[in-house]
């Protein structure tokens, strides 16, 4: 079985950060984003990578970037490797196919989630309160269910633990009443824009979680786009509503965590063979199915 990259670490740059999928390195005037093959669930990075995950996800972001470039603007400066700096000639053929260099930008801290379908922490929230991030919605509502327009139910950006729904007032307090909204009309007409084309490929974008930033305090997309990591994706052949979905996204892994009764403490469960196989397959259909086309993989 092919290998994926479970570390990056990269000779003669400055690493900023490192996340659950993506080390950051800080090239002065820019960011250099690089996405491992790494996956997480229930908070938890797992400790066997899906080979050729990053490279997936680096080009979905990349595809959606440019589709939605007419919507906001986006932090993308090359994906290029002849952009990379000098310093990192030697090591192009690790980075090619799993990075962006990207404009620094102030981070907006509020995760702006899009739905258009009842499901996952929603879908939960819904069975207790009536309502998602305080936004009301009709009655006996079954799960997967197309609500009547899609909703915004921002969340905050949690540094450990999960992320929680927050209402629009909460955004409001914390980056003041127009930048708010600005973030939730972008959030919406993205994922309106998406949900469309989505359909006409096959496939529903149930939902998504979008990342925004400002840079000369104009309002840019940051971080990924529209990727089975931040999304999730059903075919519509196989779409029912009234319970969990066939998916294109890491709900598979979670499914597969559940079904082991795992208690989400340490120590994280390896994934056997045939649930990575599975998930990388997942990941490529979904980029196949989206960008009409196979990824071209080195």
């Amino acid at each position: 079985m092919k290998q994926g990259v479970s570390k990056v670490e990269l000779k003669g740059v400055q690493k900023f950060k490192s996340g659950k999928v993506r080390d950051i390195y800080d090239l002065d005037d820019r960011l250099l984003i690089v996405a491992s093959d790494r996956i997480s669930a229930f908070d938890y990075v797992l400790p066997n990578p899906i080979p050729d995950k990053g490279k997936i996800l680096t080009g979905l972001s990349v595809f959606w970037f440019d589709f939605m470039a007419d919507v906001v603007p986006n932090h993308v400066i090359s994906c290029s490797v002849e952009d990379l700096p000098p310093e990192l000639e030697d090591q192009s053929e690790l980075l090619d196919g799993r990075f962006m260099l990207v404009m620094k930008a102030e981070v907006i801290e509020v995760e702006c989630v899009a739905r258009g379908y009842l499901s996952g922490s929603g879908w939960k929230e819904y069975k207790e309160k009536g309502s998602i991030s305080g936004v009301k919605l009709p009655k006996k509502l079954a799960e997967s269910a197309e609500l009547p327009q899609p909703i915004f139910t921002p969340a905050t950006k949690a540094k450990k633990g999960h992320d929680e729904n927050i209402s629009m007032s909460v955004v409001e307090e914390m980056v003041g009443e127009e930048l708010a909204e600005q973030l939730a009309e972008t959030s919406l007409a993205i994922y309106e824009k998406a949900l469309e084309y989505g359909k006409q490929r096959g496939v529903i974008i149930a939902d998504t979680k979008l990342e925004f930033g400002l840079v000369d305090g104009e309002l840019i997309l940051i971080d990924e786009l529209l990727t089975p990591d931040s999304s999730r994706f059903w075919p519509m052949e196989t779409y029912k509503r009234g319970g969990p979905q066939v998916s294109y996204d890491k709900q598979f892994v979670r499914d597969y965590l559940e079904s082991i009764k795992w208690d989400k403490k340490p120590p994280v469960p390896k994934l056997p063979k045939e649930v990575i196989l599975k998930t990388r397959e997942k990941y490529l259909e979904a980029y196949r199915s989206l960008v009409g086309k196979e990824l071209l993989l080195r």
